[in-house]
């Protein structure tokens, strides 16, 4: 029995950086076989998990992003694709262990309400302030997300400006600046901590950000890179210096190495 839903609405189906644990909370809810949702690989950057519930388990295909001849491809098994909805479109019609896809996984509409203003540094981060109810599309990154506000603007957004809200209860008062939170050292506490910290400092990158090709002022960052921070500030782009480039990047990409360890 062939399937209808639309393999071309990504966001139907692309949960963005989900774990696999939330994968299989997700799927194991769902009755049926056959439902399924894409999410990214987090053990190979770029590459892409089927996650497909199949009788009483939840199975995990890799899919490979390749390069061939200058064109991108999807590979899944020995089956090559152009692009990831053709590869989704060829399973509606094609088991892949014991069914093909039926339908994306419904998802949960996770709002989050903003605990400071936030005004974006490049064209793809989401402005917002204080206050603000924001709707989560997908998770881009750990600490950057995907959301959009009540007018319908999409963009990204750092989780540590945000907090939850749980649909059961009432919208939580954003934390006053300062007070601490759910969701760890707020951008006001992270401020007056690096007050008190003798700058510059050192810092270890930890996340990886590529910055607009069109931004010279944005520095990119690798996994692992020193960089000398000379400058924070509140709107969380701090400023600094790596491999002789002097620019600005995002707080929640790097952290700070103590004193006594900056070896």
């Amino acid at each position: 029995m062939a399937s209808f839903f639309d393999h071309e609405d990504e966001s139907s189906w692309y949960f963005g950086a989900i774990s696999r644990q939330e994968a299989q909370e997700v799927l194991m809810a769902e009755k049926e076989g056959g439902v399924f949702l894409v999410r990214d690989s987090a053990s190979c950057v770029g590459d892409y998990v089927l996650c497909v519930k199949e009788d009483s388990k939840v199975s995990h295909y890799i899919i490979n992003k390749m390069q061939q001849n200058d064109q991108t491809r999807y590979r899944i098994g020995d089956q090559f694709f152009k692009n990831l909805p053709d590869l989704l479109s060829f399973y509606k019609l094609h088991y892949l262990d014991t069914t093909h896809l039926i339908r994306p996984a419904s998802k949960k509409i996770e709002r989050v309400i903003a605990k400071f203003d936030f005004e974006s540094k490049e064209k793809d981060d989401l402005s917002f302030k204080k206050g603000d109810i924001l709707t989560i599309i997908f998770k881009e990154e750990e600490q950057w997300w995907r959301a959009k506000d009540k007018n319908g603007k999409e963009g990204s957004i750092p989780v540590p400006y945000v907090q939850r809200i749980d649909e059961s209860q009432s919208p939580i008062e954003p934390s006053r600046p300062g007070s601490g939170g759910a969701l760890g050292a707020t951008p006001e506490a992270t401020k007056r901590n690096q007050m008190q910290r003798k700058l510059p400092a050192k810092a270890r990158v930890k996340q990886v950000r590529v910055p607009n090709a069109y931004d010279d002022t944005a520095l990119k960052l690798e996994i692992g890179d020193i960089i000398i921070v000379t400058k924070t500030n509140i709107n969380g782009q701090w400023e600094g210096e790596l491999n002789g480039k002097i620019g600005y990047f995002p707080f929640t990409h790097v952290e700070f190495l103590d004193e006594e360890n900056e070896s």
